[in-house]
């Protein structure tokens, strides 16, 4: 039987990891394919994790990740390792040295990251779904850019042992697919669920996120936002941060970064990987920060936290854009990049503060490209949000 390495025009896999591994003959997923990003263990193979100099320096896998392992455990089957963007520490996909997954819904542009491969290969139509993660953004950000559904579960839902970390506070699950219903389905196989959720009774508009992300990127959603109004009722229109949401993505930005060295930078400061641009300069940056940076950010994390729980109580999904704008295009100057980057983050970063499910719904075109629109639940109502995205999109 042919590879999906023989199939993949678009970069979406690994060459330097692949794996197959066949499901179980039954259950909710039997059938299926899935692509794995290439942070996750299998059992008896190596983990690339986007870096070269990560490949060389670690031993294969002695076991095979419980999120893995659930999917194949209900049916579905993995047709491969997808790219990963370098230590999973960037939005981009652009990996200096695997290359950069083609994006099929907007040609020139990046995929997003650092889950690139993963939402190549579920919008290239490769696999039904994709496993990727997400720590600031990393499944929502190229689920927007390749016009597909993409969900970003609760903190600590989907578990990650045998996944390799990038900043454990923030650190999520995630997966890709093109339609609602096996949006669902798939999370709650990877949540070990057994209930199905109901849509959620109340709706907010995040005004804030919206002005963040402009009128372009308003008017390119607003269609969705009538979907969303007409299938569960009128938005209550919010203001999600009185102090602004760029100074939120300031408190994950220092926060992530100081993880990040903690848990790598004994590596780095060995093997000396030759990282790519980017991911370089952060690193670096992120090497630089001390305790004192880090301490009085605790304290407004939480009260971040709290504001979210509020806000949203145990019944409110909240609507807002899931990045800034369409995908940037490729090859983009750094300084570019940077500013979205920072746009992006600055909606991103809500729901990776406080431990927030979120789903990115393909409900918006700018420019011929994807943009995607954003519901976000109160912490542990994952069931509630894919339920919802379901009843918008039924």
């Amino acid at each position: 039987m042919p590879s999906i390495l023989d199939r993949d025009t678009l970069n979406a896999f690994c060459r330097h990891t692949h794996v197959e591994a066949k499901g179980a003959a039954t259950g909710p997923l039997a059938g299926l394919t899935c692509g794995i990003k290439d942070i996750y263990a299998i059992a008896g193979y190596k983990t690339g994790f986007g870096s070269p100099e990560w490949l060389e320096t670690h031993p294969a896998a002695t076991h095979t990740s419980s999120a893995v392992q659930r999917l194949l455990d209900a049916g579905a089957s993995v047709v491969g390792k997808t790219q990963t963007d370098e230590l999973t520490y960037s939005l981009a996909g652009e990996n200096a040295h695997y290359g950069t997954p083609v994006n099929p819904n907007a040609p020139g542009r990046i995929p997003g990251g650092s889950s690139s491969g993963s939402a190549v290969a579920t919008t290239g139509k490769l696999v039904d779904f994709a496993l990727g993660s997400d720590t600031g953004g990393s499944v929502r950000a190229p689920a927007s850019f390749c016009g597909v559904f993409g969900m970003r579960p609760s903190h600590g839902r989907v578990p990650l042992d045998g996944a390799c970390p990038l900043a454990h506070d923030f650190d999520t699950g995630g997966w890709f697919t093109r339609d609602a219903a096996l949006l669902e389905t798939v999370g709650r196989v990877l949540m070990g669920s057994a209930v199905m959720g109901k849509p959620a009774p109340r709706v907010l508009l995040a005004d804030d996120a919206f002005a963040m992300a402009g009128p372009e990127v308003t008017a390119a959603l607003a269609t969705g936002v009538k979907r969303v109004a007409k299938k569960l009722g009128k938005p209550q229109p919010v203001t999600v941060s009185a102090e602004g949401l760029r100074e939120w993505f300031e408190v994950f930005k220092v926060l992530q970064g100081a993880q990040v060295w903690a848990e790598h930078g004994a590596w780095i400061t060995q093997t000396k990987p030759a990282l790519g641009p980017g991911v370089r300069e952060r690193i670096q940056w992120a090497s630089t920060l001390t305790p004192a940076d880090v301490a009085p950010l605790k304290a407004k994390r939480a009260a971040i936290a709290r504001r979210m729980a509020d806000l949203l109580g145990d019944d409110a999904v909240l609507v807002l854009p899931t990045v800034s704008g369409i995908a940037p295009l490729l090859n983009s100057p750094p300084a570019a990049v940077d500013d979205f980057r920072t746009r992006a983050m600055s909606l991103l970063c809500i729901a990776g503060l406080a431990g927030l499910p979120q789903a990115s719904l393909p409900l918006g075109t700018l420019e011929g490209c994807p943009v995607g629109l954003s519901l976000i639940g109160p912490r542990g109502a994952d069931e509630m949000v894919l339920a919802t995205v379901r009843r918008v999109m039924g």
